[in-house]
């Protein structure tokens, strides 16, 4: 039976988040397959191995039981591979088979943590370092996805350091290029943290000075009239997207309140699109995939345009919401693969693309 370390939490403002998507995947991994130990990484950046309930992570609760934590670090040492617990006054190394990060935003999708797992050699799920990264930075990815010819909305970027020098000149670029509405998006955030719909030029300076409290480089793009799409995309070498989502969102557009405390939202599995247009979400979805360079899995994003019915790259989430109800399972359920059979197969895949990495097994 092989050890899977869950790893949950993060300091990042998507903490919250993680914690209901671990529960999840701690209560669905095949337990006659794996060994699960789950170590949690607290807001203020403290690992701790936690020994308790899967409940009381969901919850928000586990770090109130302080008889089931001991702190714990994933070890850059290749001959440990696995973690180093600090236990009653004794060091004990422990060995684990494969990660499972359940971490989204700052610090657990960016590529830092997975650079760790690549530098301890540890088989882990998701995608690595460099398209990690690249998928987390939007402006990195819109880049990207313009140099494929992979149509998006008319989008500009900037710094902090730029933004200050000339503040004047970047919103008249926003004007000029993108128009109103618009929206202003950290380059580096998740789960809609810190976007603004701006309207009117009034509003602007504000939204701008929003998102840098999340990042020091922002995104302006145009604002879409088009129903919001998402296609979750499964492997490594060779793909697997099988199905299109909808969502209608409860507010004017799916920000965090949207997705994670209203239950407002409508999601249809699939979405009522014609065949063609589904088929043509499902082919960019992977055409993206590829480009970043991603392995494992990815939830990719899409707007179908309402005046033309043109299908635009809006954005590629590499560790997806991971709740029994998320989208990624939801869709995968809806094409036949339930929750566990889907995170073996996640855990499996991360196995072979660490072998091949020359992980050591």
């Amino acid at each position: 039976m092989k050890k899977a370390l869950v790893i949950f939490g993060g300091a990042s403002p998507e903490y919250e988040v993680s914690l209901r998507s671990a529960h999840s995947v701690i209560d669905n991994i095949p337990k006659d397959k794996y060994e699960v130990l789950t170590l949690g990484i607290t807001k203020d950046g403290r690992w701790l191995l936690y020994t308790g309930s899967s409940e009381n992570i969901g919850s928000g609760a586990w770090l109130k039981f302080e008889r089931f934590l001991c702190p714990a670090v994933v070890s850059p040492d290749r001959s440990i591979h696995g973690i180093t617990v600090m236990r009653g006054g004794q060091v004990e190394n422990v060995r684990v088979d494969v990660v499972f990060p359940v971490l989204h935003g700052k610090n657990g999708e960016d590529g830092t943590i997975q650079g760790l797992f690549e530098l301890a050699g540890i088989p882990f799920v998701g995608c690595g370092t460099l398209s990690s990264a690249m998928s987390m930075d939007k402006a990195v990815t819109n880049t990207l996805a313009d140099y494929a010819g992979i149509a998006q909305a008319k989008w500009l970027s900037v710094t902090s350091y730029d933004y200050k020098n000339a503040p004047e000149k970047f919103r008249q670029s926003c004007l000029e290029k993108t128009g109103f509405p618009l929206f202003v998006k950290p380059a580096n955030a998740g789960s809609s943290v810190g976007i603004t719909k701006v309207r009117d030029e009034g509003g602007l300076a504000a939204a701008i000075e929003a998102a840098f409290l999340h990042d020091d480089k922002i995104v302006v793009e145009e604002n879409i009239d088009g129903r919001e799409v998402e296609c979750a995309v499964l492997g490594n070498d060779e793909t697997y997207a099988p199905v299109v989502g909808e969502i209608v969102p409860c507010n004017e557009f799916y920000d965090y309140d949207a997705k994670y405390i209203s239950d407002g939202s409508v999601i249809h599995i699939p979405a009522d699109i014609p065949p063609e247009t589904a088929e043509k979400v499902r082919a960019e979805a992977q055409r993206i995939y590829r480009t970043l360079g991603c392995s494992g899995l990815s939830r990719v994003d899409f707007f179908i345009r309402r005046k033309d019915g043109a299908v635009l790259f809006n954005e590629i989430n590499t560790i997806p919401g991971f709740t029994s109800i998320s989208m990624y399972p939801k869709m995968f359920e809806a094409a036949g693969m339930s929750y566990s059979e889907l995170l073996d197969r996640l855990l499996t895949l991360a196995c072979e693309k660490g072998a091949a990495g020359g992980c050591v097994q």
